[in-house]
């Protein structure tokens, strides 16, 4: 019996050192990449601005020729006219033209209405193809304010863009002070 359990022993021994071998087996397999979630929406597109005013063009302070006496459309006051090259036909039809004076105690969006001389009066501007008239005239209609050669003019001229649509209106130039113009369009005053 004692040899039988001497076996037994040296067998479980046997069994053990086997059992807690140093080799510990093969790796698992890989397990499967999970399913990439789903992209999330767009955002909505935004609406379309407005065109733009890359191409405004504007001139340097002019001064103008002495002024003379014309009636134009029924209506007597002194013109003179300043050269505006770049104003053409296109830009007639289809843009804006801002023009301004500048005198002692400002800068003015034209058309500016005073009461210099004494009397309630309107310097406008009339333009045409290359050439901006300059007009005074007295809303009383009893004569004439003279255009003094010591006033400064400056004239803006902004293309046309796309055409409104009744989702987009035009954009209106024409209330801005010089000083807004200046800023929107970059200009130096």
């Amino acid at each position: 019996m004692k040899f039988s359990k001497t076996i037994f022993t040296l067998l479980l021994v046997a069994i053990s050192t086997i059992s807690c071998s140093s080799d510990d087996g093969s790796n698992g397999i890989d397990g499967t990449n999970g399913t990439n979630g789903t992209n999330g929406l767009d955002g909505k597109t935004g609406a379309t601005g407005p065109a733009g005013t890359a191409n405004v063009i504007y001139s340097a302070w002019l001064t103008a020729p002495a002024a003379v006496a014309e009636t134009i459309d029924g209506t007597s006051g002194m013109s003179t006219s300043i050269n505006a090259p770049e104003l053409s036909e296109d830009i007639l039809a289809k843009g804006t033209i801002l023009v301004y004076v500048s005198f002692g105690t400002g800068t003015y969006t034209l058309p500016y209405t005073s009461t210099a001389g004494g009397f309630v009066n309107t310097i406008t501007a009339i333009s045409t193809a290359k050439k901006i008239k300059l007009f005074r005239f007295r809303h009383d209609a009893g004569g004439t304010v003279n255009l003094p050669t010591s006033l400064s003019w400056r004239y803006i001229l902004i293309p046309g863009g796309v055409a409104a649509t009744t989702k987009t209106a035009k954009t209106d130039y024409s209330k801005l002070s010089y000083e807004e113009a200046c800023a929107r369009f970059n200009i130096q005053p």
